[in-house]
């Protein structure tokens, strides 16, 4: 297969099916009980140097318990797929603060920075603009296409996306001349992520999993990711799995731990659960543009905080959660 022009971009992690395949062979098949907390999961599963990888849509269903737990064990020198990111990297980037480490190395970007209509995150544009952060470019559809690929078991996968573009020019793709028809495409590598975080509606012991709402890639995410930690909202016994199979989008075999976290994607909103917080987040953009007051304030909401729910309590506790709830039930009623 002739290849006929390539980015310049650094690619980030190995696109080797045969090699995925030999990882996986390895773990485990059987139904075991996965239920433990984040910390434990955090811990066990996201090694300094890792390729992280988040679920979710914007700022919607992001495991926020996940990356709060990342910054809280100082994990550094990740490498990170910037696949519609909002609030989550929002969160990483608070991890590259003077005199904290360096908890992003290297991203591939789609989408970052921006929390969409809400505005552009002034530390994750800090940190970028710094240049201590390396990344590569793709788009959020090529981003998709690697998971894809990933979960096909193939070491890339042809696309037109991105041909004749500068994101090409700054990614790590190919041109290639197709075998059949010797018309050109572009070569997407697969993404094989060391570890992913995905915050799920339901979830049994097993790691079988309900979603509602827009799953966008976090079907083939799950298939790609060699270690995937589980948030939901709430454990369901494993006979009402049954009872309905067909509403499992993500399978036990999956899955390498399980973790309840209620109201695990706030400040983000979980579709038919819970509105986002849109004061919150609107604190969190205001707060950024000082580090000093933003040094304060990562202190009182992350670092010095013990749980997630500790933090939920600190914006508000029941009383906000439930608002937010009557939000999102009267959103779906109209």
């Amino acid at each position: 297969m002739d290849i006929l022009s390539q980015g310049t971009g650094a690619l980030y992690g190995d696109p080797s099916a045969d090699r995925a395949r030999e990882y996986f062979a390895t773990k485990p098949r059987g139904l075991i009980d996965k239920v433990t907390t984040v910390p434990d999961a955090v811990a066990r599963f996201v090694q300094d140097g890792a390729y992280l990888a988040i679920g979710g849509f914007g700022c919607a269903r992001i495991p926020t318990a996940v990356v709060h737990e990342i910054l809280r064990q100082e994990k550094q020198n990740l490498r990170f797929a910037g696949h519609t990111a909002t609030h989550d990297f929002q969160i990483l980037c608070a991890g590259n603060l003077t005199g904290r480490g360096k908890t992003l190395a290297s991203v591939d970007i789609a989408y970052v920075v921006g929390l969409e209509a809400r505005g552009l995150s002034p530390h994750a544009r800090r940190v970028l603009e710094s240049g201590e952060v390396e990344f590569t470019e793709w788009t959020n559809y090529t981003l998709a296409v690697r998971f894809k690929a990933a979960a096909m078991g193939v070491p890339f996968l042809p696309a037109r996306s991105m041909l004749g573009t500068d994101t090409f020019r700054h990614s790590a793709a190919r041109a290639i001349a197709c075998p059949f028809t010797g018309e050109r495409l572009v070569a997407i590598p697969a993404l094989y992520p060391d570890v992913a975080a995905i915050h799920v509606h339901e979830a049994d012991r097993y790691g079988n999993c309900r979603i509602r709402g827009t799953t966008v890639a976090d079907l083939d995410l799950a298939r790609a990711a060699k270690r995937l930690i589980i948030t939901c909202e709430r454990l369901i016994s494993t006979d009402e799995i049954r009872n309905d199979p067909t509403r499992t989008v993500i399978p036990f075999f999956c899955v390498d731990a399980v973790c309840e976290v209620p109201y695990g994607s706030y400040p983000g909103n979980m579709p038919y659960e819970y509105f986002s917080d849109e004061d919150h987040v609107r604190r969190w953009l205001e707060v950024e543009q000082d580090l000093d007051a933003f040094r304060q304030f990562l202190k009182e909401y992350i670092y010095g905080v013990g749980s997630f729910s500790e933090y939920l309590q600190r914006c508000g506790g029941i009383d906000r959660l439930q608002q937010l709830r009557r939000q999102e039930l009267l959103l779906h009623r109209v």
